[in-house]
């Protein structure tokens, strides 16, 4: 079985950064989103409903499955084999992708927030959190790319 997954390998690293993409760019538009429905919508409006149901649909319909499919073709790539645990990279690549799924897990109750209109964070707050995958990204990428480890 290991030797499908290395020759599948191109096409389950191109699945693996297609996928992070799409959580990524998700991961950058929902707090944004959150800034301005913190910052313009009036509980009950209809703007109210009209962020709700943009961010409910970027969440459900973008950034989950984007997130999932990322995890799924994470473990088909080490199941091919090319990961060396015994390097730091893979330790600090892991658990920069396990915070970007508890910032996914903070993003889906922040939703839930707004949903039942008892959201009482500022756009300055969502301002802030919208750095976190910034920050994510960055150790990711030099992780996987610089393997300063």
């Amino acid at each position: 079985m290991t030797e499908f997954f290395a020759s599948a390998y191109p096409w389950i690293k191109t699945g693996h950064i297609l996928s992070f993409v799409a959580w990524m760019a998700g991961m950058f538009y929902l707090p944004r989103l959150f800034v301005y429905h913190a910052e313009r919508a009036k509980k009950g409006s209809d703007l109210d409903t009209t962020f709700q149901i943009m961010e409910r649909k970027l969440l459900k319909l973008i950034m989950t499955p984007a997130m999932i499919s990322t995890w799924l073709f994470g473990g088909l790539l080490i199941s091919t084999g090319v990961v060396d645990w015994s390097q730091g990279w893979p330790w600090i690549k892991v658990a920069a992708v396990l915070a970007m799924t508890g910032m996914h897990g903070w993003l889906s109750k922040r939703l839930k927030e707004f949903a039942a209109g008892t959201n009482t964070r500022t756009g300055r707050s969502y301002r802030i959190a919208n750095e976190v995958p910034t920050l994510l990204l960055l150790v990711i990428v030099v992780a996987v790319v610089v393997r300063p480890f």
